[in-house]
């Protein structure tokens, strides 16, 4: 534990640095590996609340350490936010959140495309009206997956795409009022591993019946094999890796307890965090230097690595996640050896 209560686990050595802290509210990140250099992409705003002033920005690095911005994209004065990459047949994707709430509550799915990362297609609606893609996957390079939530229907499903453009229901994973943000990952054997996030009523103070929906199917992913929910974090802006076993990348709460501190409070403190994801739940395995506004990670592997984005406040101050979404934020990368996550029994 660092000063800032922050759980850093001594055996899972980690290297991290901040790649942007201009003083804007960066958020929203994702990685990934492509034509020989890692790109991110994150959102650059006022603050963490909705405004036509959002861009996402588009950088590209031959080592994750010194970066280049390449782009920026505009939601065409709408607010525009949570991105995600994808290479599907030699094209770079990049998919974002349209929304006009204050308080965000994004409506349509966009999608761009590009053969360079540097000149891009116009953006178009990505999925059926009102659902929200997060990162597609796919198992074997001809049929993409991805996972997506509708906010009004209340409902979180995997859509499955030959192009990343034109997506259709495979299968439902969750279809009450309360499903959110959802990541998805294979593994090895091929089998699929999804974690949502789970809301519980509006409450500014948090909720005991908040937590994180662990769904398992293998091919061909039409029914599930496993579901369970874990109350140990809310898993907001999850992104999820395999190497060995499956590892989950996302928002968590150290401290819950009391009226005003329930499981996703805005009053409490946050923290960027690596569980370890099986049938028997979420295991806390490390906290990443990060304290307010925090994660929406991206991940890449390496052969010998594994590379995390994330967003935050100021690690070295503590603050809580309200006082965070006003206040600037930092892009931060973390690097650490894969041999550390090959051991990890969880």
């Amino acid at each position: 534990m660092n000063k800032t209560g922050q759980a850093v686990e001594p055996a899972l050595p980690m290297q991290t640095w901040t790649v942007v802290a201009d003083g804007m509210h960066n958020a929203f990140t994702d990685l990934l590996y492509w034509q020989n250099a890692f790109w991110m992409v994150f959102v650059a705003s006022p603050s963490h609340f909705a405004s036509p002033k959002s861009r996402l920005v588009l950088l590209r690095s031959a080592d994750a350490i010194q970066w280049q911005e390449v782009t920026r994209l505009s939601g065409d004065g709408q607010d525009i936010r949570d991105p995600k990459l994808a290479v599907i047949h030699d094209h770079l994707l990049v998919y974002a959140l349209l929304n006009r709430a204050f308080d965000p509550q994004p409506y349509q799915t966009i999608c761009a495309q590009s053969r360079d990362g540097e000149t891009w297609s116009r953006f178009t609606d990505a999925a059926p009206a009102g659902w929200l893609l997060g990162k597609p996957q796919t198992p074997d390079g001809a049929t993409w997956y991805a996972p997506a939530h509708h906010l009004k229907q209340g409902a979180a499903c995997v859509l499955q795409s030959k192009d990343g453009l034109r997506w259709e229901t495979r299968a439902f994973i969750y279809e009450k009022i309360g499903s959110d943000e959802t990541a998805l990952v294979f593994d090895a054997q091929a089998s699929l591993t999804a974690v949502t996030r789970l809301e519980s009523g509006p409450g500014m103070f948090g909720s005991p019946g908040c937590g994180t929906i662990i769904s398992i199917a293998r091919p061909p992913y039409e029914k599930w094999d496993f579901q369970g929910t874990s109350t140990v974090t809310r898993l907001d802006g999850p992104a999820l890796f395999s190497c060995g076993q499956t590892y989950a990348v996302g928002r968590f709460q150290p401290q819950i307890g009391g009226r005003l501190h329930g499981q996703g409070s805005i009053l409490s403190r946050k923290r960027t965090s690596i569980f370890s994801v099986s049938q028997h739940g979420l295991t806390h395995l490390a906290d990443l230097p990060s304290s307010g506004d925090t994660a929406y990670a991206g991940v890449v592997l390496t052969d010998k690595e594994v590379f995390i984005s994330y967003y935050t406040n100021d690690p070295a101050r503590d603050m809580s996640w309200i006082q965070g979404m006003l206040r600037p934020t930092q892009i931060r990368l973390a690097r650490m050896p894969m041999s550390a996550f090959l051991g990890n029994k969880g």
